[in-house]
């Protein structure tokens, strides 16, 4: 059989859908500047599905140091991958401020997030050794751990007692093979916003030799007192060898990167398959970087205000009766009970009659009969939107529970 016939005639579970869902409900186009109100399809709509935290991507002095960078070093510089023509002092200084704003002794930069943490597992490890790691784990984890051509065991999501036997399992395997153990799980839970049990894992050090490789895209700006993430949130900074973070989240823009002690740093640096045969980070993303950091660093209140709109989104959400979960950090899932074309239908209303736009995750992401929808809230966000948004969210649960979204015209064209 021809391949691509093949993959055609199956288009895959999301695949599926794209006629009567792309431009709408996948692939949507929101315009306007980066905020709470832009525009989907002419009309403007409260949006709660951008990572922008800390509201850092309009952020006037931030916008001034993009423009001003790109004025002075244009997009190409520097020419070339790090490792041959294009490193600059600039790299340098924005990896070493990060690896010391995160406690660790060194860091690089990663040109993306899903790129680097595929290219860091396959650095880390060979078929000798054993990967252990969350079930829940995203994506670029997940196709990372599938490169390796060793063992991998998986635990439940934060099941300690699993994660326990699972290592019991690594350590007979590698006293025969003569390899290591890495142990990876995140920091946030990007679906559910679940904190990873870093410090109970970080325990279990004290009876297996593991090493732990955490990837905390959605808790580096957002958790911990200075905002260092989710290990300075639980007390286990020194626990967590390889610390790695994405800037497409509190930093608003492109790249990554990853911190650990200097030695390992060093050899990442010289195996990382992703960086040695790329491109390096163009300067308007150093430099940028360098003042996200600084604002991250110096101005408290945006963090504040985030917790502030996250506690009373939450909170208002909890005691209107809906379930949101055991989120313990920003991330904020509504889950409800439906199916796909009743999501559809949900989702087009909020975004048609209430003007609010979010996130509606399906299966096959999340089992048959389950619907989330992931709020984002940001520092930019008001009490006025939270307020809206609940009232909204009031009025769409009870036509969910009603059934009136089961006969809606999107139900019959999802096929259900």
């Amino acid at each position: 059989m021809d391949l691509f016939e093949k993959l055609l005639a199956d288009n895959g579970p999301l695949g599926k859908h794209s006629e009567i869902s792309e431009g709408y409900f996948m692939f949507p186009k929101l315009e306007g500047e980066i905020a709470p109100r832009m525009k989907f399809m002419g009309k403007e709509v409260l949006t709660w599905s951008l990572n922008d935290y800390l509201g850092l991507a309009n952020l006037p002095e931030v916008r001034e140091a993009d423009a001003k960078a790109a004025a002075d070093w244009g997009l190409a510089y520097p020419m070339g991958a790090r490792m041959m023509s294009g490193n600059t002092v600039y790299h340098e200084e924005l990896e070493q401020n990060l690896a010391t704003f995160v406690g660790k002794e060194s860091g690089y930069l990663l040109n993306y997030g899903y790129q680097g943490v595929l290219s860091i597992i396959d650095a880390l490890v060979d078929r000798k050794d054993v990967i252990v790691y969350d079930g829940e784990s995203h994506a670029c984890i997940i196709d990372g751990v599938r490169l390796h051509m060793g063992k991998r065991f998986v635990f439940p999501h934060n099941d300690i007692q699993n994660l326990e036997k699972q290592l019991e399992r690594a350590t007979r395997l590698t006293k025969e093979t003569g390899g290591g153990i890495l142990v990876i799980t995140e920091g946030v839970f990007g679906m559910t916003g679940n904190l990873g049990a870093l410090n109970e894992i970080a325990a279990l050090k004290s009876k297996f030799d593991f090493r732990l490789f955490v990837d905390d895209a959605h808790g580096f700006g957002t958790m911990g007192a200075t905002g260092a993430g989710t290990a300075e949130h639980l007390n286990c900074i020194d626990e967590v060898d390889l610390y790695f973070s994405t800037f497409a989240k509190s930093m608003a823009a492109i790249g990554a990167f990853v911190a650990g002690d200097k030695k390992i740093i060093h050899y990442l640096k010289y195996n990382l398959r992703s960086q040695i045969f790329a491109k390096s980070l163009p300067m308007p993303f150093v430099i940028g970087g360098l003042k996200r950091l600084e604002i991250i660093k110096t101005q408290p209140q945006h963090k504040e205000n985030l917790w502030r709109i996250v506690n009373a989104l939450q909170g208002g959400l909890r005691a209107k009766g809906f379930s949101i979960g055991t989120t313990k950090s920003s991330v904020t899932p509504v889950v409800l009970n439906g199916t796909v074309g009743e999501a559809a239908s949900l989702s087009k209303d909020l975004r048609e009659n209430f003007s609010i736009f979010c996130s509606v995750v399906i299966y096959p992401v999340v089992p048959k009969g389950m619907i989330i929808l992931r709020l984002i809230p940001t520092a930019s966000h008001s009490m006025e939107d939270v307020k809206e948004t609940i009232a909204a969210f009031e009025a769409v649960k009870g036509k969910l529970t009603s059934g009136e979204y089961k006969n809606a015209e999107l139900a019959a064209a999802f096929g259900e």
